[in-house]
């Protein structure tokens, strides 16, 4: 046997001097770094900090918060917040003054270094701003605004989740995500929702998709058969969002329904050596049938445009250099023009007395009949149909010329792999289609349902677009 020495430890123990440093700054929230950083050369080791915390967590002294996942939290990029809880005052009143002061840390200036904090307090900024305004907010709103990629932005959101709960998504036809906060009313939720759902069927349906199609497959023609054609771009509002040949135009007076600005699909202009200035060729496009008041409203755009039109003796005219060009899938064959001096003509007559060229789809199938296409069940009806977006009709028409033999055999690859779409497009052509089927709410609490009564998913939840729809 021996006996073994023992000096009676003197000063704070380590736990101690953690919760003495959060009570004498108990207004105040700190990253458990930071805490480290003040009481390092004491603690010596950084997981004494978290050691502590959790001790005195487990007593009621202590608030931790972190990321919350599904039954656990994770830290911050500088750790747990923590801060004192003031045992002086009633309970629910000194955990909600916790709750505030983390709540403070997380969006003030002392996280401004933190990109994905300044991100999540700028999304959050946004949503709760919309939903005064008692409306949804997009998830494409949402990218343009912030100014991050789809995988930042995916990031961030989820964060978001995980620290704010009362901020809810809805997702409209299984694909479409919009944001809200948990204080908007049901009323105005629900007001909110069909606004957004007729909004959806009108931009995201099939008529849209097909007539932005036919817009990329004239450009792609012009681009490849027409030598020296320079087209116009501009840089548009919206991050992206508007194609860049897409040309806006200032209005000396009203067209239309049009005060200040019209659109024309694209704007290219050819030089000629033997002329001082080029020609510039004006775009506009249209998938459907095409009647004379749709030729009438081209040209007013033309004349009363600050860009192509000019003053005359008789009038608002078009510019000598400038030529309008309108492509139609179709012109309507039964549609006939009276002249004024007596006798009628037909759309594509009325056109050329106009001084307007155009181009029919007919005309561009037999351009593919001329690079070898021989199948009819190739043509650029069927490739407008056929393609996802502007960009894959591109790479669709140059595989098709690259390869014209296996025309008929790239069309139905392209087909196959965007079955998808179609079925999305098919579901918004359903007027009569359950709400239920439409909206979908993710990451609700029961108590934050509204009354539309939604099937209830997991939050960050990879979605797919269902196979079949029963309305």
């Amino acid at each position: 046997m021996r006996f073994v020495g023992y000096s009676k430890r003197v000063g704070p123990s380590k736990c101690g001097l953690v919760l003495d440093f959060l009570r004498r700054h108990r207004d105040r929230a700190f990253y458990t770094m930071d805490v480290y950083g003040a009481l390092g050369e004491v603690l010596k080791r950084k997981s004494a900090v978290m050691d502590s915390v959790r001790y005195y967590e487990r007593k009621g002294l202590i608030y931790v918060r972190g990321y919350r996942g599904g039954e656990d939290q994770t830290p911050f990029q500088h750790g747990f917040i923590v801060t004192f809880i003031d045992q002086d005052e009633p309970r629910d009143v000194a955990v909600k003054e916790a709750v505030e002061r983390t709540e403070r840390l997380l969006t003030g200036s002392e996280s401004g270094s933190n990109r994905l904090n300044e991100r999540i307090r700028h999304i959050r900024d946004i949503v709760l701003a919309s939903t005064h305004l008692n409306e949804l907010t997009s998830y494409n709103y949402l990218r343009r605004q912030v100014g991050c990629t789809e995988h930042e932005l995916e990031y961030a959101l989820g964060r978001m989740n995980q620290i704010y709960p009362d901020i809810k998504v809805v997702k409209l036809f299984g694909a479409y995500r919009f944001y809200y906060h948990s204080s908007m009313s049901e009323g105005a939720l629900k007001a909110a929702l069909e606004s957004k759902i007729n909004y959806v069927r009108k931009t995201k349906g099939r008529a849209h998709r097909i007539g932005h199609n036919w817009e990329a497959t004239v450009e792609w023609f012009v681009d490849r058969l027409i030598e020296n054609a320079t087209f116009w771009e501009q840089k548009h509002r919206g991050g992206g969002r508007m194609d860049p040949r897409r040309i806006t135009l200032y209005l000396v007076r009203s067209v239309g329904d049009r005060r200040n600005r019209a659109e024309v699909d694209r704007v290219w202009a050819i030089r000629n050596q033997l002329m001082r200035k080029p020609t510039t060729y004006v775009l506009s496009c249209k998938w459907g049938l095409v009647r004379k008041r749709d030729l009438d409203d081209f040209l007013e755009v033309l004349k009363w445009s600050k860009e192509f039109g000019v003053d005359a003796k008789d009038g608002r005219e078009v510019k000598k250099n400038v030529i309008g060009v309108f492509a139609a899938g179709a012109f309507n064959p039964k549609e006939r023009v009276q002249l004024q001096g007596g006798g009628e003509v037909t759309l594509p007559s009325y056109a050329e007395r106009l001084s307007i060229d155009i181009i029919k789809a007919s005309d561009l199938n037999s351009k593919l009949r001329e690079r070898g296409v021989e199948k009819k069940e190739v043509t650029v009806q069927k490739i407008c149909r056929a393609a996802s977006n502007e960009v894959e009709v591109r790479e669709l028409l140059d595989e098709i010329w690259n390869g014209p033999k296996k025309a008929e055999e790239i069309l139905e690859e392209a087909a196959a792999r965007n079955q998808e779409i179609y079925q999305l497009e098919r579901t918004l052509e359903e007027k009569g289609l359950d709400i239920n089927m439409i909206i979908t709410h993710e990451g609700l609490e029961e108590k934050s349902k509204p009354a539309i009564q939604p099937q209830i998913e997991e939050p960050n939840r990879k979605q797919t677009i269902p196979q079949t729809i029963n309305p």
